[in-house]
């Protein structure tokens, strides 16, 4: 399953965006101050690295780690992350014999306040129908062969209620701080598609 990146500066698409921008603003369609806040939100304040502390800290602080169990949305709002559009937040744990992951079958419900923009691989009619009657066969596709004996639990998002995987730690990571910790953590972890490799020696 493709996981492509997002285009350059130069690309075409990026340079499209530019010349709209440029004409909403001509044409006083837009503010730019709201332009600039809104630009700021989606390149600063939203996104993986948010999710990544979460997962962080709930690995070297098992007090923020009950708490996030118990209301997911309170513990991520406590590092300063809060949902965008009302959402509950739910977090499952991955252990060495239970292996989670999120889909949203009817659309692209997608916790974006702690991942940021959902990936386009997420959005597509294929990982949405796979995933929900093939999740092994998805995960595979991904690079990640689970046990025979490993249990494979599906979430479904929706409008209401958003899914966030807590990634099983991974073993040589004992001594690392809460921010090396985070910089191990990706997105695709904390949707249930990969696990997190532990450091390079």
């Amino acid at each position: 399953m493709s996981t492509k990146t997002t285009p350059g500066p130069d690309s075409d698409a990026a340079l499209r965006v530019k010349a709209l921008e440029s004409l909403l603003l001509e044409k006083g369609l837009v503010d730019p101050k709201a332009l600039d806040e809104l630009i700021d939100t989606f390149e600063n304040k939203v996104g993986p690295q948010n999710g990544a502390k979460v997962v962080a800290r709930a690995w070297v602080d098992a007090d923020y780690k009950k708490r996030l169990f118990e209301d997911g949305t309170a513990a991520i709002a406590e590092l300063g992350f809060e949902v965008m559009q009302g959402e509950r937040m739910v977090v499952v744990e991955n252990k060495a014999d239970v292996q989670n992951i999120v889909v949203c079958t009817l659309c692209s419900c997608f916790p974006w306040a702690a991942l940021g923009p959902p990936p386009v691989w997420y959005k597509s009619a294929p990982f949405r129908a796979r995933t929900a009657n093939d999740p092994r066969g998805v995960m595979r596709e991904f690079g990640l062969e689970l046990p025979p004996d490993a249990e494979v639990r599906v979430w479904d998002s929706n409008a209401e209620l958003r899914y966030l995987v807590l990634p099983e730690r991974p073993a040589g990571t004992e001594g690392m701080s809460e921010e090396e910790l985070a910089a191990l953590i990706t997105r695709d972890s904390m949707i249930g598609v990969a696990k997190v490799e532990p450091p390079v020696k």
